[in-house]
């Protein structure tokens, strides 16, 4: 601490945001590694197989193997591909990812300092700026790859993509009309006092969570790279470390949007008894409510899975005409009711 305490509060700052940086993107990685473990694990019992088994005890390195074969295999660039754009796509879908995670608070306070990132008073504007960054690595996957099928998928999820943003954006603007401000510090706090937004914004949550559902090209909506069809998709052309940079971005954002979905609708780090919906008074309180804050998304991105492995997938007309001529006008009626009933309360 005496380091630290030799530091202008420019240079504290920077720190800390470093320190915040690793101890985010790490367990992040972690978390990425072991629910493609946890995922197969689930597909398995649904399906009354095993699942991977060899890899340590219950198959518990199977995501350091995993890791290993990624960073292993032979890096192959087809000859026929647009290079630069080939070798850009992979990275522009895994940063976006990342980059959200940024203004999520996955905690209260640890001694002085905020257990978020960036505190910023638009912080849920930001993170669907960014989020609308990670289509362009996939269409240019497909454009890259001068492949039909690649480039099929990448037009796929563009058109996925931008439809389900308008519903995604669209549910959430209730509940920012109820708490009065974009700053998701704040809707932990508006959520102290009045209870759980997914009480009063029951709509609102399931629309996020099905277009989330969309945004992360997870099934019953993983049109873009559906293998049945496609032979895989966007990624076809991807080998080694590029492909697993899909692969991480798929569950990166899947991450991501269990986080935000735990922040605006179910209290972020706050529990609603023993005093765990107040700031934290010490250290220890401090890495319940981090705890608190991942058993929530850990339960979300659980349930994610499950669904993945016990709906069919939709025909891309069902895709389209849900996201344009259901969810859309929902969201736009929620927001109506929402600031007419407010309009009325005043």
């Amino acid at each position: 601490m005496g380091f630290i305490n030799h530091l202008s509060a420019d240079q504290q700052f920077i720190f800390f945001s470093f320190v915040k940086i690793v101890c985010v993107v790490l367990p992040l990685l972690l978390i990425v590694a072991y629910a493609v473990l946890v995922e197969r694990k689930l597909s398995a019992f649904i399906q009354d197989r095993v699942g991977p088994n060899r890899v340590g005890p219950g198959g518990i390195w199977q995501p350091l193997a995993d890791t290993f074969k990624f960073l292993l295999k032979e890096d192959y660039t087809p000859a026929h591909v647009r290079k630069v754009y080939f070798w850009l796509a992979p990275a522009i879908t895994m940063i976006p990812a990342l980059l959200t995670m940024a203004v999520i608070p996955f905690g209260s306070t640890l001694g002085n300092q905020r257990m978020v990132i960036a505190n910023l008073n638009v912080g849920i504007l930001y993170t669907f700026g960014i989020v609308s960054l990670g289509v362009y690595g996939i269409v240019l996957a497909g454009y890259a790859a001068n492949s039909k099928y690649p480039f099929l998928g990448g037009i796929r999820s563009s058109a996925q993509m931008i439809s389900y943003e308008i519903a995604m954006g669209m549910s959430v603007i209730p509940l920012f009309l109820l708490v009065g401000s974009l700053n998701l510090g704040d809707v932990i706090g508006y959520q102290v006092s009045h209870g759980w937004l997914i009480l009063w914004q029951p709509l609102s949550f399931i629309i996020f969570l099905i277009a989330a559902f969309a945004e992360t090209n997870r099934l019953p909506f993983d049109l873009p790279e559906s293998e049945a069809e496609l032979v895989g998709g966007y990624h076809t052309e991807y080998s080694s470390m590029k492909f697993g940079l899909f692969f991480l971005g798929e569950y990166a954002n899947m991450i991501a949007s269990s986080g935000m979905m735990v922040t605006l609708f179910f209290g972020g780090w706050t529990l609603p008894f023993a005093g765990l919906d107040r700031p934290a008074q010490d250290i220890a309180h401090g890495f319940l409510h981090i705890g608190i804050f991942l058993a929530k998304m850990l339960l979300l991105m659980l349930g994610v899975m499950w669904v993945r492995w016990m709906w069919p997938r939709f025909r891309y007309d069902q895709l389209m005409d849900l996201g344009w001529r259901r969810f859309i006008p929902l969201a736009l009626a929620n927001i109506i009711i929402t600031a007419l009933v407010l309009y009325l309360r005043q």
